[in-house]
């Protein structure tokens, strides 16, 4: 009997030390080896995820393209893309690369009962050096739309949702982070152009081109346009700023009307600022300056450092690059220079571009559109595009 009573016993603490400590109990509480993790805030990040893709999913479409075959067999060939409803009268926003040699533009909206809508589409406006295209569709009814917002309002490190068309998808939905900004020395397709590359470790396939990345707000920040064939987890994606700046000029034009000044400038490094005997270690230096263009009609020289544009700060080329093109056609501008020790300031009237710089350099991604006849990632149309990184410290192409 007593032993009985002593096994019941042992049984009843072990019973006990399972649940709550039946011994000491308050102060081994207070003296736990651990912190307890809070599991309500994942949940909710969780659910923001989902809210973002949800609410944005209708304003979200797939694009088909039809384009002439360029093989003996005749046959048309078929591409994949994505887009964003801007505006509820049916102007969507695009890579041009998903369109770029299209003889008819399929968009599939989702409709108000939740399944795809088909109409024809009609190209706005493209242009090929930012990457972007305005398309119209004529729908029944008013469109949902995206906002657009800013790749400003999201920082290395933020969460963000990609919704597109990979591989013919429709409406798939990534998440993932921002992993970098400013990724100047990626370009796609081989081609020159003005990019500011946000790059994300959410998912970006061949067909999401053109589609959007969205912040936990469910606005817009960049638009998916590249992928990295040789990696993981590694897209691209055009901030939404450069969309913002062109689209009056689509609309208005079909194409980006920029403003040139006729300078090649460089980042001032530090090999750049022994090569030229700088003093001064901040702007941009003009390795070149084309003869009778706007700047040298100004007197700006070989050798002069940019330091400001009318009332803003230059840092880097390839933004000095981009704020005169974005003023546009017969802007006057001044440019605030340092020449030697002698500060001054030269007025400078923009013109038209007269053509674009083709630089090429080795390939690192290739524009995320799925073309008919290519494997996943060698880029759109069925034709190979690469996007190429450009060697720091190189040249830019002229503002």
């Amino acid at each position: 009997m007593v032993g009985g009573r002593w096994w019941v016993g042992v049984s009843l603490a072990l019973l006990c030390g399972l649940g709550t400590p039946a011994w000491g109990a308050r102060q081994e509480t207070n003296r736990r080896l651990w912190v307890e993790a809070q599991q309500r805030s994942v949940r909710k990040e969780r659910s923001i995820l989902s809210q973002v893709a949800q609410a944005a999913m209708p304003a979200v479409v797939s694009i088909t393209t039809r384009q002439a075959s360029t093989g003996a067999e005749g046959e048309s060939q078929k591409g994949i893309g994505s887009g964003l409803i801007i505006h509820e009268d049916g102007y969507i926003l695009t890579s041009a690369h998903v369109i770029e040699g299209a003889e008819d533009i399929t968009i599939s909206v989702y409709s108000e009962r939740g399944y795809p809508e088909d109409f024809p589409a009609e190209l706005v406006g493209e242009d090929t050096r930012t990457d972007f295209a305005l398309l119209k569709i004529h729908a029944p009814r008013k469109l949902p739309v995206l906002k657009l917002s800013s790749a400003t309002r999201v920082e290395v490190g933020d969460h963000v949702v990609v919704i597109g068309n990979p591989f013919g998808l429709a409406h798939s939905v990534t998440a993932g982070v921002v992993s970098a900004k400013g990724r100047t020395d990626v370009t796609p397709n081989g081609r020159d152009g003005d990019f500011d590359y946000m790059q994300v470790d959410a998912s970006i396939n061949p067909g999401n081109s053109g589609g959007p990345v969205l912040d936990l707000n469910g606005d817009v920040v960049a638009i998916a346009n590249a992928v990295n064939v040789a990696g993981q987890g590694i897209g691209f994606a055009i901030p939404v700023d450069i969309a913002k700046a062109i689209i009056p000029h689509l609309r208005k034009y079909g194409r980006v009307r920029r403003g040139w000044m006729g300078v090649s400038v460089q980042d001032c490094t530090p090999t750049v600022v022994e090569a030229y005997g700088l003093v001064h270690a901040r702007g941009v230096v003009v390795s070149e300056v084309q003869d009778g263009g706007p700047a040298a009609r100004a007197g700006l020289q070989v050798g002069d450092v940019i330091e400001g544009l009318d009332t803003g700060r230059v840092e880097r080329a390839h933004k000095l690059r981009w704020q005169v093109a974005a003023r546009g056609v017969g802007r006057n501008v001044v440019l605030h220079v340092r020449r030697g020790e002698r500060p001054m300031k030269l007025r400078v009237r923009l013109e038209d571009m007269p053509g674009e710089v083709d630089q090429l350099a080795p390939a690192v991604a290739t524009p995320s559109f799925h073309g008919p006849e290519e494997a996943p990632g060698t880029g759109g149309g069925g034709a190979e595009g690469q996007a190429n990184g450009r060697a720091p410290g190189g040249k830019a192409p002229t503002p």
